[in-house]
């Protein structure tokens, strides 16, 4: 190989195939040898001299990487929509670009919101529980039931393609009122009528309260003890991400003393989240392991366009999708 190739360094070895096959023909890649995040020690030590990093959600990049990777770092690819693991302040300082994956994974996380929902709302895991260990003696008016979407005022915190992509799929279900919660007016919020209101207005009002904003300082524990205080007794919360957005002990507590009626989660502080977490000892909660994008073709696909992102970047030319 020559030695003018670019490197890039990837983060770990499950990456989809396809992205990493349109970088190896222009570039040398190196790549961590396991299928987990790679370690810190690891990370720093193997970057010096690259001009690419492909990392993931799971990969902190700050000062102290870029310093490892050296002045001729040009590009940051991450392989998802969020962008809270890079320090966007220090790479703007030091003319290094971010490549991210906004769009292609929208209707994905879209599809798990509803499916997340639906589980939580109606019992899912607890039922299969009992339909394999002998709970389910015989029908029963009042077994396993839960609330329903039919008729129901649902709350979207975050209205951007996410949002509007659940707020689609949440008005098939018949339900009375869509209701959002958003920093910026969204004209797409006609399609399905959905109405701005106060944040408190949303938790006051909704029998279901989806949470599909970016997490930044504003939103950070923006779900904390007071704001499910706020909510219905009878209201389910979920949360497809991320975690920072929500106080976990404050849930916790809600979910244990009845103040909300129950909560599903695919993002959560940290993760993965300890076995030992009481999140886990809730039937009133289920918890997924951050699977909001996790179809085939999605996922081929963010891996793609992040290795158009490298590309680009690495030869100059305008971005398919760089964070400004």
């Amino acid at each position: 190989m020559s030695s003018a190739r670019f490197q890039v360094y990837v983060t770990r070895s499950d990456m989809p195939e396809c992205g990493i096959d349109l970088l190896k023909k222009e570039c040398n890649v190196k790549t961590w040898k396991d299928a987990s995040p790679v370690p810190r020690e690891e990370f720093l030590k193997s970057i010096a001299g690259v001009d690419a990093i492909y990392c993931s959600l799971s990969d902190k990049i700050d000062e102290e990487v870029l310093d490892a990777a050296g002045p001729q770092l040009k590009v940051i690819g991450t392989i998802s929509v969020g962008y809270d693991h890079i320090d966007l302040k220090e790479c703007r300082k030091r003319g290094v670009k971010i490549g991210y994956t906004p769009n292609v994974l929208t209707d994905a996380t879209a599809e798990l919101t509803m499916a997340l929902l639906l589980t939580t709302s109606r019992r899912l895991p607890e039922a299969q529980q009992d339909a394999k260990t002998g709970g389910w003696v015989s029908w029963a008016p009042k077994y396993m039931t839960g609330p329903g979407l039919n008729g129901a005022t649902v709350g979207m915190v975050g209205y951007g393609r996410i949002g509007q992509a659940v707020a689609r799929r949440v008005k098939s279900f018949n339900t009375a009122k869509i209701l959002y919660f958003s920093r910026s007016e969204r004209i797409e919020a006609l399609e399905v009528g959905a109405i701005k209101v106060s944040f408190d207005e949303l938790l006051k009002e909704s029998d279901f309260v989806i949470v599909c904003a970016p997490l930044v300082p504003e939103t950070k524990e923006l779900f904390n003890k007071s704001a499910f205080e706020k909510m219905k007794r009878s209201a389910v919360f979920v949360n497809t991400s991320r975690g920072g957005l929500l106080d976990q002990d404050a849930l916790i507590y809600a979910l244990e003393n009845n103040i909300i009626w129950g909560a599903g989660l695919d993002v959560t502080t940290p993760e993965p989240l300890p076995l030992d977490s009481p999140l886990f000892k809730l039937k009133n909660c289920v918890v997924l392991p951050h699977i909001g994008s996790a179809t085939i073709g999605t996922r081929n696909t963010m891996s793609e366009l992040t290795a158009a992102n490298i590309l680009a970047a690495l030869h100059n030319a305008e971005m398919p999708a760089e964070l400004k």
